[in-house]
């Protein structure tokens, strides 16, 4: 059975743009067809445009990734609102403080992410690397971030952080999430590591559809630079690493 090791290695960003030259894209191989053939009767359902104009389908038809950002400030509020929704904590059993509800979903309610922002243009707030602390005011609207340190040569250091993308760096905020995989390994063991790969999606999904809540953008990254993420944001590698980045700003 592969080791835990080898699944926390797996779960790690490689150099995507290394890997994609030996790609089947780069070998000019056609494309790869979205959906598969049809090999029986077709049913037309009846059209729904009646059912999608509540504010939440109304999300769901202008989700996009957005990479072009306006230079307008995020407000503390939208910073907040954004963080929550990605990890807060609605509620937790007092006995172990074991997160029961969040906004987001995580199989036996393990939620090994943790959230940092590195803030470049926020109304008020001073520019730096970010954790945000869900533990604080559990149960109530309000958000909590621990300051710490300068993030240094902001538009350098995070376009190679993020693999050479320097769109990424024009955005107001770039929200980080990391994994402590021990938080699902302690249950799951080896099979922990499917379970929080498909945990990172409902994350990401919430930030992105939050941002089209607030009128705001985001786009999603998994081609990062593994180690000039984790050394930025004082990571170990090994009990705590980087495995998702998302930008967000006003889109153009």
């Amino acid at each position: 059975m592969t080791d835990i090791g080898q699944n926390r290695d797996f779960m790690k960003c490689p150099a995507f743009f290394d890997i994609m030259k030996s790609s089947d894209q780069s070998k000019g191989v056609p494309y790869p067809i979205h959906s598969k053939a049809i090999t029986g009767p077709l049913t037309l359902l009846p059209a729904f445009d009646h059912l999608a104009q509540t504010p939440y389908t109304n999300l769901l038809d202008a989700r996009r990734s957005e990479r072009v950002f306006t230079d307008k400030p995020m407000s503390q509020a939208e910073l907040a609102f954004m963080l929550w929704s990605a990890q807060g904590m609605q509620k937790y059993r007092s006995e172990d403080k074991v997160a029961i509800l969040r906004p987001v979903p995580s199989g036996g309610s393990r939620h090994p992410f943790e959230l940092y922002t590195v803030v470049k243009n926020v109304e008020g707030l001073k520019p730096g690397i970010y954790r945000y602390a869900p533990m604080e005011h559990i149960g109530e609207k309000k958000v909590a971030i621990e300051y710490l340190g300068v993030f240094e040569d902001y538009e350098n250091r995070m376009s190679a952080a993020l693999a050479g993308q320097k769109w990424a760096a024009t955005a107001p905020v770039v929200l980080f999430i990391s994994v402590i995989p021990y938080r699902s390994e302690w249950r799951y063991v080896q099979a922990s590591h499917r379970v929080m790969l498909i945990d990172l999606g409902h994350i990401g999904q919430n930030i992105m559809l939050s941002a089209v809540a607030l009128g705001l953008g985001s786009c999603c990254i998994a081609a990062y630079n593994q180690e000039l993420c984790d050394e930025a944001l004082g990571f170990d590698g090994q009990d705590e690493y980087t495995v998702y980045a998302v930008p967000v700003g006003t889109p153009k």
